[in-house]
C-alpha cells in the first residue's frame, strides 16, 4: 500500500469511526486486498483439513471490525492490528468447535458409569498458541499486538513496525524475546 493509500485509508477510518457510513462503505474495497493477503497468509499455515478460505476469513473479520460500536481505530496500524486480531479470534473459535466434534461434542452424554474410558486427542496448535498469547497480552499488551501482527497477520518486521508507530530495531527485539517466551511457554504446557 503507497503513502497515499495509507493516508487515505487512515482518514477513511477516523471518518468511519466517528459515524460516517461513506467512508464506512468505500472502506472496504480499500483495504479489502490487504485483508486478503493478511487471510491467505495465516491460512497458509493452518493444520491441515482447514476449511476456512481466505475470502470468507476477510468478511467475517470485516463484519467483526466494523459492527455497531464504534471501533475507536487510531489510524491504519490500529485497524491491521484488530483486523489480525479478530482472524485470530475466528480461527481460535474455528479449532475449538472442531474440538469439541473431535470429542464427542455432537453425540449423545452418557452416565459415567456406562461410559467407555476414551484418549482425549491433543488441541490444536493454534489454540494453545491463542492460549499464551493471552498471558502474554496481560503482562503486555504492546507483545500481544506484535504477536498478532508477526504471527496471525504475517506482517513483516517493517510492516509491523510501521503498523504499531515503533522502530524495526524495537520489533526486532521484542519479536526475539516473544519468540523465546512463547516457545518457553508452550514447551511447559506440552510436559504438563
Amino acid at each position: 500500500m503507497s503513502d497515499t493509500q495509507s493516508t487515505t485509508v487512515s482518514w477513511m477510518l477516523r471518518a468511519a469511526a466517528k459515524g460516517d457510513p461513506a467512508a464506512a462503505r468505500e472502506l472496504l474495497p480499500m483495504v479489502y486486498e490487504e485483508l486478503r493477503r493478511l487471510a491467505r497468509a495465516r491460512l497458509k499455515h493452518a493444520a491441515p483439513g482447514q476449511t476456512l478460505q481466505p475470502t470468507a476469513l476477510v468478511h467475517e473479520a470485516y463484519l467483526r471490525l466494523v459492527g455497531d460500536e464504534d471501533p475507536g481505530w487510531d489510524g491504519r496500524g490500529h485497524f491491521f492490528a484488530s483486523a489480525a486480531r479478530a482472524m485470530r479470534d475466528i480461527l481460535v473459535d474455528q479449532a475449538r468447535r472442531k474440538a469439541a466434534l473431535k470429542r464427542g461434542g455432537d453425540r449423545k452424554r452418557v452416565a459415567v458409569e456406562h461410559a467407555e474410558p476414551v484418549a482425549q486427542p491433543l488441541s490444536d496448535d493454534i489454540i494453545a498458541v491463542h492460549e499464551a498469547v493471552e498471558r502474554l497480552e496481560q503482562d503486555d499488551p504492546r507483545k500481544g499486538q506484535i504477536v498478532n501482527l508477526r504471527y496471525f497477520a504475517q506482517f513483516t518486521t517493517a510492516e509491523t513496525a510501521n503498523a504499531l508507530g515503533l522502530s524495526v530495531g524495537t520489533i526486532e527485539r521484542e519479536w526475539r524475546y516473544i519468540r523465546a517466551w512463547l516457545k518457553r511457554e508452550l514447551a511447559s504446557r506440552s510436559t504438563d
